[in-house]
Protein backbone atom coordinates (compact mmCIF):
# COMPACT_ATOMS: atom_id res chain seq x y z
CA UNK A 1 0.00 0.00 0.00
CA UNK A 2 1.59 3.28 -0.93
CA UNK A 3 2.00 6.11 1.19
CA UNK A 4 -0.77 8.32 -0.93
CA UNK A 5 -3.02 5.64 -0.56
CA UNK A 6 -2.92 5.26 3.14
CA UNK A 7 -3.52 9.35 3.75
CA UNK A 8 -6.64 8.34 1.89
CA UNK A 9 -8.23 6.82 4.60
CA UNK A 10 -11.61 7.41 5.18
CA UNK A 11 -12.73 10.00 8.04
CA UNK A 12 -14.97 7.08 9.86
CA UNK A 13 -11.55 5.13 10.32
CA UNK A 14 -9.90 8.37 11.80
CA UNK A 15 -12.99 8.64 13.92
CA UNK A 16 -13.45 5.18 15.29
CA UNK A 17 -9.44 5.17 16.06
CA UNK A 18 -10.33 8.80 18.26
CA UNK A 19 -13.17 7.28 19.95
CA UNK A 20 -10.86 4.14 20.94
CA UNK A 21 -8.00 6.31 21.80
CA UNK A 22 -10.20 8.62 24.23
CA UNK A 23 -11.72 5.35 26.03
CA UNK A 24 -8.08 4.16 26.37
CA UNK A 25 -7.24 6.92 28.27
CA UNK A 26 -9.94 6.70 30.74
CA UNK A 27 -8.24 3.72 31.43
CA UNK A 28 -4.48 4.92 31.92
CA UNK A 29 -4.10 6.86 35.88
CA UNK A 30 -3.25 4.97 38.17
CA UNK A 31 -3.60 5.61 41.85
CA UNK A 32 -0.75 7.33 44.11
CA UNK A 33 2.46 5.31 45.24
CA UNK A 34 3.82 4.41 48.54
CA UNK A 35 7.03 6.05 49.47
CA UNK A 36 9.75 3.77 48.81
CA UNK A 37 11.89 1.56 49.29
CA UNK A 38 8.87 -1.17 49.56
CA UNK A 39 8.91 -4.78 50.71
CA UNK A 40 6.82 -7.59 49.28
CA UNK A 41 6.09 -10.96 49.15
CA UNK A 42 6.12 -13.61 46.41
CA UNK A 43 5.49 -16.97 46.83
CA UNK A 44 9.61 -18.07 46.89
CA UNK A 45 11.04 -14.73 48.70
CA UNK A 46 10.64 -11.52 50.06
CA UNK A 47 11.87 -8.49 47.55
CA UNK A 48 12.47 -4.54 47.96
CA UNK A 49 11.30 -2.31 45.76
CA UNK A 50 13.54 0.74 45.22
CA UNK A 51 12.35 3.82 43.33
CA UNK A 52 15.56 4.98 40.77
CA UNK A 53 13.75 7.77 39.05
CA UNK A 54 10.39 9.73 38.70
CA UNK A 55 9.26 12.39 37.08
CA UNK A 56 9.58 10.18 33.42
CA UNK A 57 7.09 11.09 30.69
CA UNK A 58 5.61 7.70 29.64
CA UNK A 59 8.86 5.95 29.71
CA UNK A 60 9.18 2.87 27.16
CA UNK A 61 12.43 1.09 27.46
CA UNK A 62 15.57 0.46 28.53
CA UNK A 63 19.35 -0.33 28.30
CA UNK A 64 22.50 -0.50 29.34
CA UNK A 65 25.65 0.61 28.17
CA UNK A 66 28.94 -1.40 29.22
CA UNK A 67 29.91 0.70 31.39
CA UNK A 68 26.89 0.50 33.60
CA UNK A 69 24.93 3.72 32.19
CA UNK A 70 21.14 3.15 32.00
CA UNK A 71 19.18 4.97 29.03
CA UNK A 72 16.05 5.60 29.19
CA UNK A 73 13.39 6.80 26.20
CA UNK A 74 10.51 8.64 26.87
CA UNK A 75 7.79 8.19 24.51
CA UNK A 76 7.59 12.16 24.30
CA UNK A 77 10.91 12.07 22.38
CA UNK A 78 13.23 12.31 24.95
CA UNK A 79 16.25 10.00 25.95
CA UNK A 80 17.18 10.15 29.41
CA UNK A 81 20.27 8.73 31.10
CA UNK A 82 21.43 7.40 34.52
CA UNK A 83 24.85 7.63 35.69
CA UNK A 84 25.82 5.70 38.59
CA UNK A 85 22.06 5.37 39.42
CA UNK A 86 21.17 8.89 39.13
CA UNK A 87 19.18 10.83 36.76
CA UNK A 88 20.94 13.32 34.20
CA UNK A 89 17.97 16.15 34.61
CA UNK A 90 19.19 17.07 30.56
CA UNK A 91 17.99 14.87 28.12
CA UNK A 92 20.20 13.31 25.71
CA UNK A 93 20.69 15.91 22.36
CA UNK A 94 20.47 14.22 18.91
CA UNK A 95 17.60 12.58 18.86
CA UNK A 96 15.20 12.09 15.65
CA UNK A 97 11.95 13.75 15.39
CA UNK A 98 9.15 11.72 16.36
CA UNK A 99 5.35 11.76 15.91
CA UNK A 100 3.31 11.96 19.76
CA UNK A 101 0.27 9.94 19.92
CA UNK A 102 -1.78 8.17 22.10
CA UNK A 103 0.57 5.47 21.70
CA UNK A 104 3.43 7.07 19.30
CA UNK A 105 6.53 8.44 19.85
CA UNK A 106 9.60 7.51 20.93
CA UNK A 107 10.26 3.55 21.31
CA UNK A 108 12.92 1.15 21.81
CA UNK A 109 16.17 2.11 22.33
CA UNK A 110 19.29 -0.48 21.84
CA UNK A 111 23.11 -0.04 21.99
CA UNK A 112 24.81 -1.94 19.28
CA UNK A 113 26.64 -5.40 20.44
CA UNK A 114 29.95 -3.54 19.58
CA UNK A 115 29.08 -0.35 20.66
CA UNK A 116 32.50 -0.48 23.31
CA UNK A 117 34.43 0.30 19.83
CA UNK A 118 31.91 1.68 17.67
CA UNK A 119 29.49 3.77 20.04
CA UNK A 120 26.30 3.03 18.07
CA UNK A 121 22.74 3.06 19.69
CA UNK A 122 19.36 2.57 17.52
CA UNK A 123 15.88 4.30 18.45
CA UNK A 124 12.94 3.26 16.78
CA UNK A 125 10.14 5.77 16.94
CA UNK A 126 6.96 6.74 15.06
CA UNK A 127 7.54 9.16 11.86
CA UNK A 128 5.66 11.77 10.67
CA UNK A 129 4.09 11.90 7.52
CA UNK A 130 1.67 13.85 5.32
CA UNK A 131 -1.93 14.49 6.53
CA UNK A 132 -1.80 13.10 9.44
CA UNK A 133 -0.73 9.84 8.76
CA UNK A 134 2.99 8.25 10.45
CA UNK A 135 4.69 4.90 10.43
CA UNK A 136 7.41 3.12 12.41
CA UNK A 137 11.03 4.05 11.90
CA UNK A 138 14.77 3.26 12.83
CA UNK A 139 17.76 5.38 13.28
CA UNK A 140 21.32 5.42 14.59
CA UNK A 141 23.45 7.78 15.83
CA UNK A 142 27.45 7.74 17.58
CA UNK A 143 26.45 8.33 21.47
CA UNK A 144 29.50 10.31 22.83
CA UNK A 145 28.24 10.61 26.70
CA UNK A 146 26.21 13.17 26.13
CA UNK A 147 24.53 13.72 22.55
CA UNK A 148 23.95 11.37 19.89
CA UNK A 149 25.87 12.56 16.78
CA UNK A 150 25.54 11.46 13.21
CA UNK A 151 22.63 10.27 13.48
CA UNK A 152 20.98 8.87 10.50
CA UNK A 153 17.59 7.08 9.79
CA UNK A 154 18.02 3.75 8.22
CA UNK A 155 14.52 1.78 7.97
CA UNK A 156 11.20 3.57 7.36
CA UNK A 157 8.37 0.96 7.26
CA UNK A 158 6.03 0.88 4.42
CA UNK A 159 2.98 1.24 7.22
CA UNK A 160 1.78 4.37 6.51
CA UNK A 161 -1.99 5.15 8.89
CA UNK A 162 -4.04 7.73 10.86
CA UNK A 163 -4.12 5.22 13.38
CA UNK A 164 -2.16 6.22 16.48
CA UNK A 165 -1.72 3.20 17.97
CA UNK A 166 0.19 -0.24 17.59
CA UNK A 167 3.52 0.42 16.43
CA UNK A 168 5.82 -1.82 17.54
CA UNK A 169 8.70 -0.85 17.13
CA UNK A 170 10.60 -4.01 19.79
CA UNK A 171 14.20 -4.19 18.66
CA UNK A 172 16.41 -7.28 19.89
CA UNK A 173 19.85 -8.41 17.98
CA UNK A 174 20.54 -11.44 17.59
CA UNK A 175 23.77 -13.96 17.55
CA UNK A 176 23.72 -13.44 14.28
CA UNK A 177 24.63 -9.99 14.70
CA UNK A 178 21.38 -8.87 12.69
CA UNK A 179 18.65 -6.45 13.57
CA UNK A 180 15.37 -7.88 14.64
CA UNK A 181 12.68 -5.27 14.89
CA UNK A 182 9.08 -5.43 15.28
CA UNK A 183 6.18 -3.50 13.23
CA UNK A 184 2.48 -3.75 14.56
CA UNK A 185 -0.39 -3.74 12.53
CA UNK A 186 -1.50 0.15 12.94
CA UNK A 187 -5.35 -1.78 14.37
CA UNK A 188 -5.46 -2.61 10.90
CA UNK A 189 -6.32 -6.41 10.66
CA UNK A 190 -5.51 -6.54 6.96
CA UNK A 191 -2.41 -5.45 7.10
CA UNK A 192 -1.02 -8.48 9.26
CA UNK A 193 -1.27 -10.85 6.41
CA UNK A 194 -0.81 -8.24 3.93
CA UNK A 195 3.41 -8.99 2.47
CA UNK A 196 3.41 -6.27 0.67
CA UNK A 197 2.95 -4.03 4.38
CA UNK A 198 5.70 -4.32 6.91
CA UNK A 199 2.96 -4.51 9.27
CA UNK A 200 2.03 -6.88 11.79
CA UNK A 201 5.39 -8.43 10.81
CA UNK A 202 8.42 -9.51 12.61
CA UNK A 203 11.50 -7.93 10.50
CA UNK A 204 15.28 -8.65 10.31
CA UNK A 205 17.34 -6.17 8.67
CA UNK A 206 21.67 -5.80 8.64
CA UNK A 207 22.93 -3.40 11.48
CA UNK A 208 22.81 -0.71 8.53
CA UNK A 209 19.20 -0.94 7.73
CA UNK A 210 19.79 -3.27 4.69
CA UNK A 211 18.33 -6.41 3.89
CA UNK A 212 20.19 -10.35 5.01
CA UNK A 213 20.81 -12.12 1.66
CA UNK A 214 19.36 -14.72 3.78
CA UNK A 215 16.21 -13.85 5.19
CA UNK A 216 13.21 -16.06 4.33
CA UNK A 217 11.09 -13.60 1.73
CA UNK A 218 14.54 -12.52 -0.44
CA UNK A 219 13.88 -13.10 -4.06
CA UNK A 220 10.03 -14.34 -3.41
CA UNK A 221 7.69 -12.30 -5.64
CA UNK A 222 4.66 -10.50 -3.70
CA UNK A 223 6.88 -10.81 -0.28
CA UNK A 224 8.81 -7.35 1.04
CA UNK A 225 12.31 -8.61 1.86
CA UNK A 226 12.56 -7.26 5.27
CA UNK A 227 9.84 -9.85 6.49
CA UNK A 228 11.06 -12.38 8.80
CA UNK A 229 7.84 -13.35 10.18
CA UNK A 230 3.95 -12.82 9.03
CA UNK A 231 0.48 -12.14 11.22
CA UNK A 232 1.29 -10.33 14.71
CA UNK A 233 -0.99 -8.06 16.13
CA UNK A 234 0.75 -5.35 17.86
CA UNK A 235 4.04 -6.85 19.46
CA UNK A 236 4.90 -5.85 22.59
CA UNK A 237 7.73 -7.77 23.74
CA UNK A 238 11.05 -9.04 21.98
CA UNK A 239 13.88 -11.56 23.10
CA UNK A 240 15.97 -14.21 22.89
CA UNK A 241 15.69 -16.93 25.39
CA UNK A 242 19.48 -17.65 26.81
CA UNK A 243 18.62 -21.35 26.86
CA UNK A 244 17.51 -22.51 23.67
CA UNK A 245 18.58 -19.12 21.32
CA UNK A 246 14.76 -19.08 20.18
CA UNK A 247 13.48 -15.78 19.73
CA UNK A 248 10.31 -14.53 21.76
CA UNK A 249 7.75 -12.14 20.65
CA UNK A 250 5.17 -10.97 23.24
CA UNK A 251 1.78 -9.03 21.88
CA UNK A 252 -1.49 -7.68 22.57
CA UNK A 253 -4.81 -9.33 21.61
CA UNK A 254 -7.98 -7.30 21.56
CA UNK A 255 -10.46 -8.04 24.14
CA UNK A 256 -8.47 -11.15 25.62
CA UNK A 257 -5.93 -13.33 23.34
CA UNK A 258 -2.44 -11.31 24.53
CA UNK A 259 0.33 -14.12 23.25
CA UNK A 260 3.56 -15.21 23.72
CA UNK A 261 4.78 -16.76 20.47
CA UNK A 262 8.34 -18.55 19.46
CA UNK A 263 9.40 -16.48 16.17
CA UNK A 264 10.51 -18.58 13.32
CA UNK A 265 11.83 -17.58 10.01
CA UNK A 266 9.05 -17.50 6.92
CA UNK A 267 6.37 -18.65 9.60
CA UNK A 268 2.87 -17.57 9.91
CA UNK A 269 1.31 -16.61 13.17
CA UNK A 270 -2.03 -15.89 12.08
CA UNK A 271 -3.58 -12.71 13.28
CA UNK A 272 -6.17 -12.40 12.32
CA UNK A 273 -6.85 -15.57 11.32
CA UNK A 274 -7.39 -17.35 14.40
CA UNK A 275 -7.34 -15.75 17.82
CA UNK A 276 -7.92 -16.31 21.37
CA UNK A 277 -9.54 -12.37 21.45
CA UNK A 278 -12.54 -10.89 20.39
CA UNK A 279 -12.92 -7.38 19.00
CA UNK A 280 -13.52 -4.56 21.46
CA UNK A 281 -17.67 -4.39 20.53
CA UNK A 282 -17.65 -8.29 21.46
CA UNK A 283 -18.03 -9.32 18.02
CA UNK A 284 -15.86 -12.08 16.89
CA UNK A 285 -13.12 -11.65 14.78
CA UNK A 286 -12.16 -15.23 14.20
CA UNK A 287 -14.26 -18.60 14.45
CA UNK A 288 -11.04 -19.98 14.59
CA UNK A 289 -8.24 -20.03 17.77
CA UNK A 290 -6.18 -22.67 15.45
CA UNK A 291 -5.23 -23.92 11.85
CA UNK A 292 -3.16 -26.58 11.09
CA UNK A 293 -0.97 -23.90 8.71
CA UNK A 294 -0.32 -21.12 11.39
CA UNK A 295 1.49 -21.06 14.16
CA UNK A 296 -0.38 -21.28 17.31
CA UNK A 297 1.49 -19.38 20.75
CA UNK A 298 3.00 -20.82 23.29
CA UNK A 299 1.02 -18.80 25.87
CA UNK A 300 -2.30 -16.67 25.36
CA UNK A 301 -4.19 -14.68 28.53
CA UNK A 302 -7.98 -14.53 28.42
CA UNK A 303 -8.82 -11.72 29.80
CA UNK A 304 -5.72 -9.57 28.29
CA UNK A 305 -3.50 -8.55 30.92
CA UNK A 306 -2.21 -5.70 28.02
CA UNK A 307 1.23 -7.28 28.36
CA UNK A 308 4.07 -5.18 28.05
CA UNK A 309 7.97 -5.77 27.76
CA UNK A 310 9.86 -9.15 27.76
CA UNK A 311 13.04 -10.44 29.47
CA UNK A 312 14.56 -13.61 30.67
CA UNK A 313 15.96 -14.03 34.51
CA UNK A 314 19.78 -15.67 34.03
CA UNK A 315 21.07 -13.99 37.20
CA UNK A 316 21.98 -15.12 40.49
CA UNK A 317 20.20 -12.55 43.02
CA UNK A 318 17.09 -14.57 42.86
CA UNK A 319 18.22 -18.49 42.36
CA UNK A 320 14.69 -18.99 42.38
CA UNK A 321 13.68 -17.65 39.88
CA UNK A 322 16.28 -18.47 37.36
CA UNK A 323 15.10 -19.49 33.74
CA UNK A 324 11.67 -17.79 34.30
CA UNK A 325 10.34 -15.03 31.88
CA UNK A 326 9.13 -11.89 33.22
CA UNK A 327 6.53 -9.66 31.08
CA UNK A 328 4.81 -6.28 32.46
CA UNK A 329 0.87 -5.92 32.46
CA UNK A 330 -0.76 -2.49 32.04
CA UNK A 331 -4.08 -3.75 32.78
CA UNK A 332 -5.84 -7.13 33.30
CA UNK A 333 -9.42 -7.80 31.42
CA UNK A 334 -9.46 -3.80 30.77
CA UNK A 335 -9.84 -3.08 34.54
CA UNK A 336 -8.42 0.01 35.42
CA UNK A 337 -5.42 -0.34 38.67
CA UNK A 338 -4.64 -3.90 37.66
CA UNK A 339 -0.75 -3.67 36.39
CA UNK A 340 1.82 -5.76 37.63
CA UNK A 341 4.88 -7.35 36.79
CA UNK A 342 4.05 -11.74 36.12
CA UNK A 343 6.64 -13.83 36.47
CA UNK A 344 6.18 -16.76 34.20
CA UNK A 345 7.64 -20.77 35.42
CA UNK A 346 8.46 -23.12 32.48
CA UNK A 347 8.53 -27.12 32.35
CA UNK A 348 12.14 -28.41 32.10
CA UNK A 349 10.90 -31.38 29.88
CA UNK A 350 8.52 -29.40 27.05
CA UNK A 351 8.77 -25.84 27.72
CA UNK A 352 5.33 -25.08 28.40
CA UNK A 353 4.39 -22.78 31.41
CA UNK A 354 3.14 -24.71 34.22
CA UNK A 355 3.09 -21.23 36.67
CA UNK A 356 2.12 -17.51 36.77
CA UNK A 357 2.93 -15.36 39.58
CA UNK A 358 1.59 -11.40 39.53
CA UNK A 359 4.66 -9.01 41.22
CA UNK A 360 4.02 -5.70 42.28
CA UNK A 361 0.39 -5.81 42.24
CA UNK A 362 -0.20 -3.78 45.45
CA UNK A 363 1.31 -0.79 43.16
CA UNK A 364 -1.53 -1.21 41.25
CA UNK A 365 0.55 0.47 38.21
CA UNK A 366 1.06 0.19 34.08
CA UNK A 367 3.71 -1.81 33.72
CA UNK A 368 5.32 -0.85 30.52
CA UNK A 369 8.39 -2.50 30.37
CA UNK A 370 10.86 -5.01 32.45
CA UNK A 371 14.45 -5.97 31.96
CA UNK A 372 16.97 -7.98 33.91
CA UNK A 373 20.66 -5.35 34.44
CA UNK A 374 23.88 -6.46 33.68
CA UNK A 375 24.03 -6.26 38.26
CA UNK A 376 20.98 -9.85 38.06
CA UNK A 377 18.71 -7.68 39.37
CA UNK A 378 14.89 -6.94 37.87
CA UNK A 379 14.07 -3.31 36.72
CA UNK A 380 10.66 -2.07 35.96
CA UNK A 381 9.14 1.00 33.90
CA UNK A 382 5.43 2.50 34.64
CA UNK A 383 3.39 3.86 31.94
CA UNK A 384 2.91 7.05 33.72
CA UNK A 385 3.57 10.70 33.54
CA UNK A 386 5.04 10.64 35.20
CA UNK A 387 6.75 7.45 35.42
CA UNK A 388 9.24 5.78 37.54
CA UNK A 389 11.96 3.15 36.92
CA UNK A 390 12.07 0.73 40.05
CA UNK A 391 14.39 -1.78 40.71
CA UNK A 392 13.50 -4.91 41.99
CA UNK A 393 16.44 -6.91 44.50
CA UNK A 394 16.27 -9.30 47.20
CA UNK A 395 15.36 -8.30 50.53
CA UNK A 396 17.86 -9.28 53.03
Amino acid sequence: MSKLACCAAGVGLAASFLTFAAAAQDLRASPPLPTFPQVYETSEQRIRVVELADGLSNPWSMAWLPNGDLLVTERAGRLRILRDGKLDPAPVAGVPEVKITVLGGLLEVLPHPDFASNRLVYLSYAKAGPDDTSTTAVARGRFDGKALTGVKEIFVAENWSKSPTNFGGRMVFGRDGMLYLTIGERQEQERAQNTMLHGGKVLRLRDDGGVPADNPFVGKSGYLPEIYAIGVRSPQGLTFNPATGDLWENEHGPLGGDEINVIKAGRNYGWPLVTYGKDYDGKPISDLQTRPDLESPLMFWVPSIAISGLTFYSGDKFPEWKGNAFVGSMMQGRMRWTGHVERLVFSPENGQAINREPILAELRQRIRDVRQGPDGLLYVLTDQNPGLLLRIEPEK
